[in-house]
């Protein structure tokens, strides 16, 4: 099992300037199954009970069959905080970085556990997701809380605000699709169909966050900044019940959608992901490939923000300014309204 990144020495010079705080950085994360041994406990963790159909249960199973029975999930996030770890130490932020996972080891509550023997009082937190929603960021928020509830000594948790408007997400964005794009034989780029894609949340959800208009925002600041036109957003790897309206179109109709007479080059852009794991892997690179090639087009994938290094230069930012100026601190708000 991965254990938090743990290997900074202590920093007293930074706890005598905060009066005496011990200092870190949580990574509050999604996880996922280590190898096909833990596929079927881990989607127990994830469904908690929610009626699936036993059908749906056994597809996803085969769908981690199908690349390996792993994610790469949890290896990309702990990777992810020992570059930021190193970056931090290099800007004279030596903050040690843990890791805390929603729905597989290390939990959130054996993160705290462990930070707060390490002596650690506060930390930054860092949901790990490119868009604002119930869903996808605050419900983190509050799981944090409730794990910290339950924790002796644990750490108060202020989490770092969104940051997809953030002119280094942008870059980091931007640089991905121009990285994609190359992959296009050089006489079809100018045509080409850009799919930037979400992962969709319930419509009343987005009634409430304005997470489809983030997603869009950022998306038309990454095609505006290269020059291209011929880009739309659509969503995927929608969940829940099936009379429950959801954002669309979904990613596989929307590549159905398109014209093949202007272009049979098609670049998927994952932009509301941060690391290539099942939603991505699976979803865009098994799935949604097969629909391009059903319709006869080229597929082609950008790769994920990932650690990109103006996306680490953005985080370290944010940081270092949470460990100055006061912060959002999640045990005295509710998640919905931070």
């Amino acid at each position: 099992m991965p254990q938090p990144v743990q290997n900074t020495p202590p920093i007293p010079e930074k706890g005598a300037r905060e009066g005496g705080r011990r200092m870190a950085v949580l990574l509050v994360g999604f996880g996922g199954p280590n190898s096909m041994e833990e596929v079927r406990p881990f989607l127990d963790n994830v469904l908690k009970g929610r009626p699936v159909p036993p059908e749906r249960y056994e597809e996803v199973v085969r769908q981690y069959e199908a690349v390996g029975g792993a994610s790469p999930y949890n290896r990309q996030t702990f990777d992810f905080a020992e570059k930021l770890e190193r970056r931090l130490d290099r800007e004279g932020c030596p903050l040690p970085v843990y890791v805390g996972l929603r729905h597989t080891r290390p939990t959130f509550a054996e993160t705290l556990e462990r930070m707060a023997a390490d002596g650690i009082s506060e930390a930054a937190g860092v949901i790990l997701s490119s868009f604002r929603s119930e869903p996808s960021w605050d419900r983190y928020v509050e799981a944090v809380e409730e794990a910290r509830a339950g924790v002796p000594g644990a750490p108060v948790v202020r989490p770092l605000a969104p940051w997809n408007d953030d002119d280094l997400f942008i870059q980091a964005l931007t640089d991905r699709v121009r990285e994609g794009e190359a992959s296009i034989p050089e006489d079809g780029r100018r045509d080409a169909h850009w799919l930037f894609t979400a992962h969709s949340v319930p419509v009343e959800e987005d009634r409430r966050s304005g997470y489809a208009d983030q997603a869009r925002r950022a998306a038309a600041r990454a095609a505006e900044a290269l020059g291209h036109e011929n880009w739309s957003l659509c969503f995927q790897s929608r969940t829940g019940r099936p009379e429950q309206a959801w954002l669309e179109p979904d990613v596989g109709d929307a590549i159905a959608s398109l014209d093949l007479s202007r272009s049979r080059e098609v670049l998927v852009i994952p932009a509301g992901f941060l690391t290539d794991h099942m939603e991505v892997i699976f979803d865009l690179d098994v799935k949604a490939r097969r629909r391009a090639e059903a319709a006869r087009f080229a597929f082609h994938r950008a790769r994920t923000v990932g650690d990109h290094p103006a996306f680490l230069e953005l985080l370290t930012s944010r940081v270092r300014q949470a460990t100055i100026s006061p912060g959002i601190d999640i045990s005295q708000r509710r998640a919905g309204t931070l």
